[in-house]
């Protein structure tokens, strides 16, 4: 199945995280009332606070990942197309369509593009494509026109099974901007449309089904995506953890 390589790989990657004891959140520092500077909100995050990463392993974009629900606040329009933006144009996103580009030659999985360099160049752009109208749909058209959140907030703590369903369950289940819950519209909606317009450009696979499959297929990365975003920062920690003893 057309990407499955990759999203195996990705999955491997959390699956030990995933079967984690709870983790306990670290301890909030609050800084004391009485050296602040006047104007200073006491719930500002400190000036040396490291930013969530927006690459997952230095190439998975990661720009709607937002690190907790205690302080959010709804966005903008403008800024739901700003995250689809960074995210359909970011190195990762071109890297990505790069990869599934040649899964796809490989797997003949559209044989009218044909095989060389001018095949390859056809597996790409309908790939880069793919990543591009799915991204706006799902993280700008639909949740401006909705109403809908399209961040993926990391719920952080607790056992590895309660966050990995916390992550997938925010496929279909996802906050508005008014602070209620409801069906992700924004998610669903936005991949069949996706799905739709693929149909454009994929003459092979024109049919319903096709177009059912790929909803299924962008919905399982995306659920992928999802446990990547939740448990990248431990692994991110893991990993330096590991780098620091080497060097001892």
């Amino acid at each position: 199945m057309r990407h499955s390589i990759l999203l195996a790989s990705c999955l491997v990657c959390v699956s030990p995280l995933m079967a984690q004891q709870p983790l306990l959140p670290e301890p909030a520092t609050l800084p004391d009332p009485a050296t602040l500077q006047p104007g200073t909100d006491a719930n500002a995050h400190p000036a040396d606070e490291k930013p969530e990463n927006k690459r997952i392993f230095g190439i998975i974009p990661n720009y709607r990942t937002y690190p907790t629900l205690a302080e959010e606040k709804p966005i903008s329009a403008n800024e739901k197309f700003k995250i689809a933006i960074e995210d359909a144009f970011d190195r990762g996103s071109f890297i990505m369509a790069a990869a599934f580009a040649g899964e796809g030659q490989l797997n003949k999985d559209n044989p009218s593009f044909g095989q060389g360099v001018a095949g390859y160049a056809r597996y790409l752009g309908t790939a880069y494509a793919d990543i591009a109208i799915g991204d706006f749909m799902t993280e700008a058209i639909y949740p401006a026109l909705l109403h809908q959140d399209p961040r993926y907030f990391r719920r952080g703590t607790g056992s590895g099974p309660s966050r990995a369903w916390y992550a997938v369950r925010q496929l279909f289940w996802t906050r508005m901007d008014s602070g209620k819950y409801q069906f992700n519209y924004s998610e669903v909606g936005g991949n069949a449309t996706a799905a739709a317009i693929a149909n454009l450009y994929y003459p092979d696979n024109r049919t319903a089904g096709a177009a059912a499959s790929k909803l299924a297929m962008q919905l399982g990365i995306d659920a992928v995506g999802n446990l990547m975003k939740e448990f990248w920062p431990d692994l991110e920690k893991k990993f330096s953890h590991k780098s620091k003893a080497e060097k001892r």
